[in-house]
């Protein structure tokens, strides 16, 4: 009985055991295929990494080599040139066509021949359109009955003016032709106003074309302008100056005449006219906490009686007293006290802390410094189109601020962080294009070298471990570990590197591109306790909103809502602007708000030095030239 139940059992095991042996034996040889591929992998890995690694030894002696940012330039004027004349002393009437020939009694034609050799220091374009006018008409423009006419002497009261409007008067100086004269010695008289014919239009050009253009060319200053600069119609211009009854206004309409530059206009008129205020010094490197003790308090207190408004003063007049009697130096609760109320009033953090923020505004800009300033904004302004657009994106780097502004009105404003002064924000415009939510950020070359690769040389998996892609040439995905970093090189950088959509990621929700060679658009940032700051350059180029919502919303015409609902879906995409607007990415150091009032902020990247110091070349080049 029991041998029966044994072979029963062994039957019954057979039986279930025998039916599944084939398919475990084809399981187990798909599992070997897999086995042998991830064996054939890790090997060919392996083989990369030692291939790497040997490559790393070969080369790790290697420095990087850092990316460098572009350079300020020693800047050289615009040259002027001296044009000889001799071409308008050889033309004969009848060369002309029959419309611009002249009568039979033609002041001009009868004084062509004194310009045999007679030349005038002037731009060349300036040259080129008085030899065009005058070869193809053959009327005076400045000189009539025998004397500079009434056009003559309105322009030259005009360019002697042109401080008022930031250019400097002594450009455009010409003495008037005696109104006495030898009646015996007409030859001599002819040959003295055809010279003042040709003079008086090269100074009135050149008027024209410093109001247009500016005096300086931005793109001379340093790699950080990049800016198209305006040009003049010479022909219509000389065509207007020769019939126009109101030459002044000719002359004038030819700077910017937005509201912005008449804003500033009238500002340079009101501190022409003041005298110059006292101005108190505080220490370099003074700071002061309170309780503390500082032999630079005094000035402190008598900057602040100097800067602080009416209201200021008067609650803190017995602070005032009690300080001037008591002689001491300790910075007591009073006093804390008076410069909380001097910084609240300065738009500070009212700390009570007396640092390198709240010193300047107790220095305040002298007086004179603030006419510079506006006549530096004048000069940045005229490298600008001459109409800004009623509709566009402003954004003032100095400042740290960027306006939305439609129908000529700022209809949002927010602060921004701009580039350091090591990675400064390029001064261009362009246009608007896109808004991309979620996106990636595509890592620029200088920052892989700069900053990335110092890591990367000690922990190849740096990025990888950063959640960063990296792509070779051909696209593909691979480790940041396979990539022999030792070879990379400010012009060799072998894979792209980008970090993808996320909470972590540099650009945050958006960007909104306005794309240019200096890949510089406005984004979002994880960053932000940075817009709390008062002095907000800490990017690397780029422009931060502190509420990129709000601008994406403005520049696509649509609600936050609408760009809210659009960041919930958690991928990366993008949204065309329906219509392109200007967007101005600036530099002034001055500037006026709606309603004219002129601010004045701080020279963070010292471009108003190396402005200043053009516009000085510009002027003793042209003294050079007489």
């Amino acid at each position: 009985m029991r041998g029966i139940v044994t072979a029963l059992i062994f039957t019954l095991a057979v039986g279930v055991v025998l039916p599944t042996t084939q398919p475990v034996k084809a399981e187990n040889g798909i599992w070997n295929i897999f086995r042998n591929k991830e064996r054939r992998e890790r090997r060919q890995e392996l083989r990369q990494q030692r291939q790497v690694e040997i490559q790393r030894r070969q080369t790790a002696a290697r420095p990087v080599v850092k990316v460098s940012s572009p350079q300020y330039y020693n800047y050289k004027p615009d040259a002027m040139k001296a044009a000889d004349l001799s071409a308008l002393a050889r033309m004969d009437p009848a060369d002309l066509h029959p419309m611009h020939r002249p009568p039979s009694i033609d002041p001009m034609q009868q004084s062509r021949q004194y310009l045999d050799g007679y030349r005038v220091t002037v731009f060349p374009e300036v040259s080129d359109a008085i030899v065009d006018y005058y070869k193809n008409n053959s009327g005076l423009i400045w000189v009539s009955e025998g004397q500079a006419n009434d056009r003559a002497r309105a322009a030259l009261a005009t360019m002697a003016r042109a401080d008022e409007v930031g250019l400097d008067p002594s450009m455009y100086q010409l003495d008037l032709p005696d109104t006495e004269f030898d009646a015996s010695d007409m030859e001599a008289r002819q040959r003295e106003l055809i010279r003042f014919e040709m003079d008086m239009s090269a100074k009135a050009l050149t008027y024209i074309l410093d109001a247009t253009r500016g005096l300086v060319d931005p793109n001379g200053l340093s790699g950080y302008h990049d800016l198209e600069r305006n040009t003049v119609d010479f022909e219509s211009v000389m065509l207007k100056l020769s019939v126009s009854s109101d030459v002044e206004s000719e002359l004038l309409n030819s700077n910017p005449r937005n509201d912005k530059f008449m804003a500033l206009q009238k500002e340079l008129a009101r501190l022409q006219d003041l005298d110059e205020k006292e101005h108190v010094e505080i220490a370099e490197g003074t700071f002061l906490k309170p309780g503390a003790s500082h032999p630079e308090l005094a000035n402190v207190v008598k900057a602040i009686q100097l800067r602080g408004s009416d209201t200021l003063l008067v609650n803190h007049s017995r602070t005032f007293v009690e300080f001037e009697n008591s002689g001491s130096d300790v910075y007591t609760p009073a006093l804390v006290n008076l410069v909380k109320d001097f910084q609240k009033e300065n738009s500070l953090s009212a700390d009570g802390i007396v640092g390198r923020n709240t010193i300047a505004k107790m220095e305040g800009v002298t007086n004179g410094d603030k006419i510079e300033m506006v006549k530096l904004a004048m000069e940045r302004l005229r490298w600008l189109p001459r109409e800004l657009g009623p509709r566009r994106v402003f954004i003032n780097q100095a400042a740290f601020m960027a306006d939305y502004v439609e129908n000529d009105k700022v209809a949002l404003s927010m602060r921004v962080v701009v580039g350091t002064k090591a990675n400064q924000t390029n001064f261009f415009r362009d246009e608007i294009e896109t808004v991309e939510y979620n996106p990636y950020w595509g890592v620029p070359g200088s920052i892989i070298i700069n900053e990335m690769l110092p890591r990367l040389r000690g922990n190849p998996h740096y990025l990888d471990s950063l959640g960063y892609e990296v792509t070779d040439r051909r696209g593909r995905r691979i480790s940041s570990a396979s990539v022999n970093w030792y070879s990379v090189g400010a012009n060799s950088i072998p894979v792209d590197v980008r970090q993808p959509p996320g909470p972590k990621n540099a650009l945050g929700e958006l960007k909104i591109l306005f794309p240019n060679s200096h890949a510089i658009y406005m984004h979002d940032t994880p960053a932000k306790s940075l817009f709390e700051k008062e002095m907000r350059a800490y990017s690397h180029g780029c422009i931060r909103l502190q509420d990129p919502r709000a601008m994406a919303a403005a520049v696509l015409g649509k609600s936050r809502d609408h760009v809210a609902a659009q960041i919930s879906q958690g991928h990366n995409m993008s949204e065309d602007v329906p219509v392109k607007m200007p967007v101005y990415v600036s530099y002034f150091t001055a500037w006026p708000d709606d309603s004219g009032k002129v601010g004045y902020f701080p020279d963070t990247y010292e471009r108003d030095k190396y402005l200043s110091q053009a516009v000085e070349k510009t002027g003793a080049s042209r003294a050079a030239n007489g």
